[in-house]
């Protein structure tokens, strides 16, 4: 444990006394990560060999692992090499070590894993793709009194995708430090962005070139750095130009109120004008006096059920409804409730309950249109499922109907198995899968 901490700190340390300020050099950034814990593969090892686990497959499966998220903080040291930083949180049952003393708690607890370490890159974050192996030490608290230590060692691949921001695939072996940590893999896929933009770099204007000697080309007495026309003589009032309609709109400078811009003689000698600044004059313009765009006659895209939300980024444009939800009202009735009678598209008695919420909402918003939506999980053949997904969203229109909502309000559509939210394999996930779902319709 020690002399993993020692290289860890000299290896920071050199890096830190030799990095180049540069613009390849990461800056401080946050990412999250989807992690996988593998304690059956390593366990598959320390028993059968790593020989006998390539011959024989004997690798843990996904439904063996534990899932989790971690918070990452990642800052360039050098153009290779990032400190980072990781606190990660999953839940499961831990296999504690039998040599340690302690009973197995039993069933799934909270596991909590520290670490800091650093990645050495083959590449820069210049590249789209950068391998980078990375080495550390961590520290572990499961169920809040079983404390290990650890120390992660792995690599991965970076993606860079533009402004800073970079996807991750990382593999760790987590090695046992301490008497009561036990080995195991992590997986983990990750999105990373940094904390604050990049500044731009300082350009140094150079200095102005010294001043010409004063010229008279044209011999008007007046030097041509103040002459507008330099080559022909003209006079003072004019600045040197013999022509009073500088700008060539047939309107005298004397009389022309924009004497260098083109107009016309209803404006006194200047353009048509443009007071909002919207590029659309005045005399097309139907709003002038506010900003707007060419398709709206100059007027602002309109805001039709004033959310503060326009027409054009409004999902839900002639129905008031909160920023947060894309301009559409929010139901404040849990879908997932909504069950009916094993086989039969006869709602339970808590779904009508429900639905009743349901009927509230509609009754808030006397335009808004639904699609109800039915769902079934693989659970028997298509030739079941589907017409009984298409029952059971009829059937929750009926009720809605039979509550005062106008028909015309309300569509349904059957998907049968073919859109599943969870793992049809588990009681639990096809439960999950034998479903409806509303649609808000614009």
């Amino acid at each position: 444990m020690k002399k993993i901490l020692i290289f860890i700190v000299v290896l920071g340390l050199a890096s830190t006394t030799f990095a180049q300020t540069s613009d390849n050099k990461k800056m401080p950034s946050l990412g999250i990560n989807f992690f996988l814990q593998d304690f059956k593969t390593p366990a598959s090892i320390a028993s059968n060999g790593f020989s006998s686990v390539m011959q024989k497959n004997k690798w843990g499966n996904i439904s063996d692992m534990s899932s989790g998220l971690s918070l990452q903080y990642l800052n360039g040291l050098t153009d290779h090499i990032d400190f980072a930083s990781t606190l990660s949180a999953s839940f499961l049952n831990y296999p504690i070590r039998p040599s340690s003393g302690i009973s197995q708690t039993g069933g799934s607890k909270f596991l909590l894993e520290a670490d800091a370490g650093i990645n050495v890159k083959l590449l820069t974050d210049k590249y789209f793709i950068d391998p980078y192996i990375n080495m550390g030490v961590g520290a572990s608290m499961y169920a809040g009194t079983y404390f290990a230590a650890y120390a992660p060692v792995g690599g991965g691949l970076q993606f860079n995708i533009g402004d800073g921001s970079y996807v991750n695939l990382q593999f760790n072996y987590r090695v046992e430090v301490s008497s009561l940590s036990t080995k195991h893999f992590n997986y983990g896929l990750g999105f990373v962005a940094p904390l604050k933009d990049k500044k731009p770099p300082v350009v140094v204007a150079p200095p102005p070139p010294p001043p010409p000697a004063p010229v008279d080309t044209d011999g008007d007495g007046i030097f041509d750095p103040n002459d507008k026309c330099p080559t022909v003589p003209g006079v003072a009032k004019y600045a040197g130009c013999p022509v009073p309609d500088t700008d060539g709109d047939g309107i005298n400078d004397d009389n022309d109120k924009c004497p260098t811009v083109k107009g016309v003689a209803k404006y006194a000698g200047c353009p048509v004008p443009d007071t909002d600044k919207d590029g659309i004059n005045d005399d097309e313009d139907k709003c002038p006096t506010v900003a707007g765009l060419a398709r709206y006659q100059g007027c602002p895209i309109p805001d039709t059920d004033k959310d503060g939300l326009n027409d054009e980024v409004d999902k839900c444009p002639t129905v008031f409804g909160p920023r947060e939800n894309n301009g559409c009202p929010i139901l404040n009735f849990d879908p997932k409730d909504i069950k009916f009678m094993v086989g039969s598209d006869k709602l339970t008695k808590p779904s009508k309950v429900e639905l009743d919420k349901g009927v509230a909402n509609l009754n808030q918003y006397p335009t808004l249109k639904l699609t109800i939506e039915g769902h079934a999980s693989t659970s028997g053949s298509d030739k079941i499922n589907n017409p009984l997904s298409a029952k059971r969203a009829v059937s929750v229109k009926t009720y809605l109907i039979s509550k005062g909502i106008a028909e015309s309000r309300l569509a349904t559509v059957s998907f049968g198995s073919t859109k599943p939210i969870a793992d049809n394999k588990t009681a639990k996930g096809r439960a999950a899968n034998q479903r409806v779902e509303f649609k808000i319709q614009e």
